[in-house]
């Protein structure tokens, strides 16, 4: 590697750091924690490549990245930020930065990417840059896009590339993962956002309203919720209407399509449940959200920021102890960003002192943990002997009484969108592997006992990586 980076960054540890791994690497560094020492050495002709951190004493960096790209529009720019939200993504690509990493970073990883920095720096015109569009900070969806975890930070670089696209958005992700936030965000932060917004739900597909929601959304977007739940003649309707505006190419007032749909639309392609032409027409981009349980590192940023805006929306001002902080981060967390927001709303309004003590938190845990059934694990107590009070009616009984208790946990308020789905599949898993137990492993039993065919009892196993052991069953 050879050049001459530039660094600035207020934390002296991290310009240490990347000051001895870069010499190593062969280059020259000069490292400060100004912007504005940084920008008289641009001025100066100085540096082959940027590194800068975006909150520092003087400024932002992604701020000055314009005026380094007027001075010098061949010097590439690599930013590195603790602000770890889609909007810090989203305005890094914007200023057309080389590349975004959020803190804290991969050594090697920033290391390749200023390899690349200053092998092949991008080609600019000489012409000054028009001003990138504001994008506010300050943006606070209805749940916090933010997230320090690589499948996070690959899904905000995906986004901030494709915000402008012209092309139809599908997001893909389990129910409670923030899909609708995601799919605002590309209405409110894309050069889009001053132009109108409509939403279509499988209530609202009537062939007026889908029509009319064109017209509200002239020039902006339409969000459409699951149209897996549409029924055949709303799926028709919305793909004459995708046509329509296909054959109105270059009309300015045309929206972009922005679709939610499951973790998985071609099951639902394959299952009768989405017509695949307008599965095709949707999926021009296809964004697939992690769950939260894929960003276990992103659950206790999450926390503490629903818990501020909890406060900022009149309830009590709370904050994490270290034994609530502990078993937060050890939770499995088997439901998503939705729970984990009604999870700390309910903390914010029960917790008796400021900071929410680990008793608390485990109660509250222990609650989110009794959402859904667990007659199959119960059943095998039963058998066991354990006889537990569930296990001791009927099967419908028994389930019948979790799912209340479900539904009385949310109070007044009705449980998130998707149960149906959802029930099924928490049940799905342990009945398959209870089923092959009590089979030995024999799959051609367990499909008969089940009463489905072998070829879908293999496919099921392998959606659902269960592995499967034969052996001889014990009598």
């Amino acid at each position: 590697m050879d050049g001459t980076v530039l660094i600035a960054d207020d934390d002296r540890t991290i310009r240490t750091v990347l000051t001895q791994a870069l010499t190593r690497a062969g280059c020259r560094v000069h490292a400060t924690g100004s912007l504005a020492q940084l920008s008289k050495w641009v001025e100066e002709g100085r540096g082959d490549l940027v590194i800068t951190d975006v909150m520092m004493p003087d400024g932002n960096g992604i701020d000055r990245i314009p005026a380094i790209r007027r001075a010098r529009p061949d010097l590439p720019v690599i930013v590195i930020s603790a602000q770890n939200t889609i909007v810090t993504a989203i305005r890094a690509n914007e200023a057309e930065a080389f590349e975004y990493l959020p803190k804290p970073f991969d050594l090697p990883d920033l290391m390749s990417k200023a390899n690349q920095a200053l092998s092949r720096r991008p080609r600019r015109s000489d012409q000054p840059p028009e001003p990138a569009p504001e994008v506010q900070d300050s943006a606070d969806p209805a749940m916090p896009l933010i997230g320090r975890a690589p499948a996070m930070q690959t899904l905000f670089r995906m986004i901030a590339r494709v915000l402008n696209a012209d092309l139809p958005v599908l997001i893909a992700g389990e129910a409670g993962v923030g899909k609708t936030t995601i799919a605002r965000s590309f209405h409110d932060l894309s050069d889009r956002r001053d132009r109108g917004l409509a939403f279509l739900t499988a209530a609202d597909a009537g062939e007026e309203v889908i029509f009319r929601a064109a017209e509200k959304a002239r020039g902006g977007t339409i969000i459409v919720e699951n149209p897996a739940g549409f029924d055949p003649a709303a799926q028709a309707r919305l793909i004459g209407l995708i046509e329509a505006m296909e054959s109105a190419v270059g009309r300015e007032d045309s929206p972009r399509i922005v679709a939610t749909t499951g973790p998985d639309p071609m099951a639902d392609v394959s299952a009768g449940r989405l017509r695949s032409d307008l599965y095709y027409r949707l999926a021009g981009i296809t964004v697939l959200v992690p769950p939260l349980r894929a960003r276990v590192d992103d659950i206790l940023p999450l926390a503490n920021h629903l818990l501020a805006r909890a406060a900022a929306q009149g309830l009590p001002e709370r904050s994490l102890g270290d034994a609530a902080a502990s078993l937060l981060r050890a939770h499995g967390f088997p439901g998503n960003v939705r729970e984990l927001e009604n999870t700390m709303r309910r903390l914010a309004l029960t917790a008796s002192a400021a900071a929410i003590s680990g008793t608390e938190m485990q109660g509250a845990l222990g609650q989110q943990g009794a959402a859904l059934p667990a007659t199959p694990v119960e059943t095998r107590g039963a058998a066991a002997g354990m006889a537990p009070a569930a296990a001791t009616g009927r099967l419908s009984d028994t389930v019948e009484a979790h799912l209340q208790r479900y539904f009385d946990l949310h109070g007044d308020s009705l449980p998130p969108p998707g149960l149906y789905d959802r029930i099924l599949r928490e049940i799905e898993r342990p009945l398959l592997q209870v089923a092959l137990d009590a089979t030995g492993g024999n799959q051609l039993r367990c499909a008969d006992l089940l009463g489905i065919n072998r070829n879908t009892l293999r496919k099921k196993l392998t959606d659902l990586n269960i592995e499967v052991t034969r052996r001889r069953k014990l009598m």
